[in-house]
């Protein structure tokens, strides 16, 4: 099966819909014109095959690079060179359980270990 996510006028993923892989070649055609969705369908790759990973709602389409981008976690999280978002402070490594704690910029360690 092929996944197409349907893109609105400020690139901005509002939906993820299947289409058979006979389709495929046609699928944004096939959407929004034959089924009668409208707007712009662009493809995705479950696998991450392509357009670096699948596309999900709210996630950014980045025309220029032909690649979505998920949404930022955090505000003082940044865009890496691979689309991924990072925090400012790396993750410890150390195989304990910990989140990022926005107020203080920084992981914390959970009670689970």
């Amino acid at each position: 099966m092929a996944h197409f996510a349907n893109i609105d006028e400020n690139n901005i993923v509002t939906e993820v819909l299947v289409v058979d892989n006979l389709l495929e070649n046609r699928g944004n055609d096939y959407l929004a014109n034959e089924l009668g969705l409208g707007g712009r369908w662009i493809q995705t790759s479950y696998n991450n095959n392509f357009r670096r990973r699948f596309a999900g709602v709210g996630y950014y389409y980045d025309e220029v690079n032909d690649v979505f981008i998920a949404q930022q976690p955090y505000p003082s999280w940044t865009l890496n060179d691979n689309w991924d978002w990072v925090a400012p402070v790396p993750r410890p490594d150390d195989g304990i359980l910990c989140y990022w704690d926005e107020e203080t910029l920084n992981w914390i360690q959970t009670n689970n270990e």
